[in-house]
């Protein structure tokens, strides 16, 4: 349920300003886009894991928070990023 070392540098690659720019919100957005789709993946298979949800849950906040942050900084950036990542915009 984790995201392995190599996917996570292709996201840095693919959202990042440099080859190790992991703390740009752009590529915290992707990571953890990446890790909800696999949450939300294993939450369908296994309906009554509670702890997983809460988990999923508090991932999906931060990443709205992150999101209303790059939307309040650039908002064309904000526009390129959730449609890369195909995210609907409800901020």
């Amino acid at each position: 349920m984790t995201i392995t070392k190599e996917r996570k540098q292709e996201l840095i690659k693919k959202f990042g300003k440099s080859e190790n720019d992991s703390g740009s919100a752009p590529v915290q957005v992707a990571i953890m886009s990446d890790r909800i789709s696999e949450l939300t993946e294993h939450m369908k298979t296994h309906p009554k894991d509670f702890h997983t949800r809460r988990g999923l849950l508090m991932l999906v906040g931060k990443r709205r928070r992150l999101l209303s942050y790059i939307k309040n900084r650039d908002i064309e950036a904000y526009r390129k990023l959730i449609e890369t990542l195909k995210i609907r915009d409800n901020i």
